[in-house]
């Protein structure tokens, strides 16, 4: 399994008329998770694009429990927790600095190799480089 914490601060600008985080936002959050939990494994998104590989985002959940409020720091908790076939998923849990869930969150991706603009299944250097984690 690969886990991974990211923390971050909410800027004035993402949140909305009542002072929370604007429920939109998450998106761009969980996907700071999901580059920083990339770059564990060793890579990025632009390597992988470079290497041929496009990670489109197939599916998106979020399930609300709390707000987060402007200055709050967030750590995003970002997880795989299955071997990644065609696609992969990466599961989110959102917390305040008092360690309270804010939310949880699930996206699921898939593997487009850039040529075909088909999917296709993880390349070698990819599932060699995740496996060392399962």
């Amino acid at each position: 399994m690969v886990k991974k914490e990211t923390t971050l601060r909410v800027r004035y600008a993402e949140t909305d008329q009542m002072g929370y985080v604007y429920y939109g936002n998450y998106a761009q959050y969980y996907e700071v998770g999901r580059v920083e939990a990339l770059r564990e494994l060793g890579f990025s998104y632009k390597d992988m694009e470079e290497k041929g590989i496009m990670l489109p985002v197939l599916e998106l959940n979020i399930n609300y429990k709390k707000p987060a409020f402007y200055d709050d720091e967030i750590t995003i908790v970002t997880t795989i927790k299955e071997i990644p076939s065609v696609r992969i998923t990466f599961d989110y849990e959102c917390y305040n600095s008092n360690k309270e869930l804010l939310n949880t969150g699930k996206v699921t991706l898939v593997f487009i190799d850039k040529k075909t603009n088909k999917p296709c299944q993880p390349p070698a250097w990819f599932s060699e480089a995740i496996a060392k984690f399962f």
